[in-house]
Formats: structure tokens, C-alpha cells, sequence
């Protein structure tokens, strides 16, 4: 495995330009759009639900707020977060995958949700939103496909409100050894095959196993944030640390 340069970056194990990775990224996600939720109920045994409640739960989200859910794919987050808004309140569904983002539109207009989601195709490194705009940010499962994570925190804390907050949701590093050891043999030899049975696609989920890994550990990310402008920042560990939720806020 080579060493990424400023111009290049990761993407899984293997090495590529920095300007290639939004497409690479996007062929992944445009092939697993269709099978997405199935995967992650079969994938975490329907802990993705409590994971992604937990979240809704340290937003503090109340009635008339404006939230951005950015990365939010199928729209599982923002489903959550439209019923607690309510009709005065409204959730913008962001997602840089064409594909993904109208799985989620789909889904959520046959939930009767749509009223108050709006749906926009957008690069977390360069929101196109004014700053201050949104009482409230999450990204779940997302920050860690982002090519310049640095960039993308600076443009969420830009287009946050002051007082509001930032809530990342993203797969982490395991707290014990042996939870690691049981995690890596459970991404790296099941986790494909599941991916090649139910979605038809072993080399999509084999990337998404590595992602995982490359992806900064729980006191990283915390410093990240930190020097994108957040305060306050915490983090709680979730199944043993195999997801964290991480929180800033705007001051």
C-alpha cells in the first residue's frame, strides 16, 4: 500500500489520484443504491437503527429547526429528523450519489415525509448553502467516503448556525483486541461474500470493509474537528466502538 501525497488519496487500501476518488466513490454507490437498506439490516443485524436513534437522541432537535443531513443517502436520517422538525421545521436530504439520493426520495415519499425534506445533490467540500444556515448537521456513515475530510468539516462549520451543532456517525476502531480481531475476520471474509449474495456486488463491499479501516480513529477525528473550528468536542463509542458518534458544536 503506498502512502497518499496531497495529490493523491486513499480509496480502500489502494492508492489513487485525489481527483479520481468522487467517481470511484460514485460507481460504488450507484451500484449498491437498489440493495443499500437490505444490506445494512443484514449487514449490523438492524443495530444500524439504534445507532442512527442514538444520534437523533444528542441532537437536541426541536420543532421549526432547519437540519442538514448531509451524506444521507437512502434518507433513514432524515425520515427521523422530519418527524421531530415538523411542519414548520425542515431537513434537507444532501448526497453527492444521483442514485442514492433518489432511492431516498422514493422512500420517503412513500412514507408521506416529503413535505418537509428537500433533496439536494451536493459535495460536502463545498456545501452549496449560505453559512449559518442550519440549527443542526449529521452525516452518518458518509465522512469517511469524503476525499478531503478536512475541507468537508471547514464547509459544514461554515454553513452551520451559531449555537448549532454537528453530529458524525461513522464506523470507528473497535475498544478491545479480540472485538477487532472478530470485526476484521467478520468485514474482510463474510462481509464480501454477503455483499456478492444479496447485492450481486463483492468488490463494492470489499472497498467498503477497507474504508472503514482507513478511516481516522475516534481521537483523530476529534482533533480534526477541533481544528475545523467545532468546540466542545465528544464522542461516544457504540457497540463496542465499532461506531462512534462524534458531536461539536458552533460557538
Amino acid at each position: 500500500m503506498t502512502e497518499p501525497t496531497h495529490n493523491t488519496t486513499d480509496f480502500g487500501y489502494k492508492t489513487v489520484p485525489a481527483a479520481e476518488k468522487v467517481s470511484l466513490v460514485a460507481n460504488v454507490f450507484h451500484s449498491v443504491a437498489a440493495k443499500y437498506d437490505m444490506m445494512n439490516d443484514v449487514m449490523s443485524l438492524g443495530i444500524h437503527r439504534l445507532w442512527k436513534r442514538f444520534t437523533l437522541d444528542c441532537s437536541g432537535v426541536r420543532p421549526g429547526q432547519h437540519v442538514l443531513d448531509l451524506a444521507g443517502g437512502t434518507g433513514d436520517i432524515a425520515a427521523l429528523f422530519s418527524r421531530r422538525v415538523g411542519a414548520n421545521g425542515k431537513v434537507v436530504l444532501a448526497d453527492i450519489n444521483e442514485s442514492m439520493l433518489n432511492v431516498g426520495r422514493d422512500k420517503l415519499r412513500d412514507l408521506g415525509l416529503i413535505n418537509n425534506i428537500e433533496f439536494v445533490q451536493a459535495n460536502a467540500e463545498a456545501l452549496p448553502f449560505a453559512d449559518n444556515s442550519f440549527d443542526i448537521i449529521s452525516i452518518g456513515f458518509g465522512l469517511r467516503n469524503v476525499t478531503d475530510k478536512a475541507a468537508a468539516l471547514k464547509s459544514m462549520f461554515r454553513v452551520l448556525k451559531p449555537g448549532g451543532r454537528l453530529l458524525v456517525l461513522e464506523f470507528s476502531k473497535p475498544e478491545q483486541q479480540w472485538l477487532s480481531k472478530v470485526y476484521d475476520m467478520y468485514s474482510f471474509k463474510l462481509l464480501p461474500v454477503m455483499g456478492q449474495l444479496i447485492a450481486n456486488d463483492k468488490e463494492s463491499y470489499q472497498y467498503l470493509a477497507e474504508s472503514i479501516r482507513m478511516h481516522p480513529d475516534q481521537e483523530t477525528l476529534k482533533t480534526m474537528m477541533a481544528e475545523a473550528g467545532f468546540s466542545e468536542v465528544s464522542y461516544h463509542n457504540l457497540t463496542g466502538g465499532i461506531v462512534a458518534l462524534h458531536r461539536g458544536f458552533k460557538f
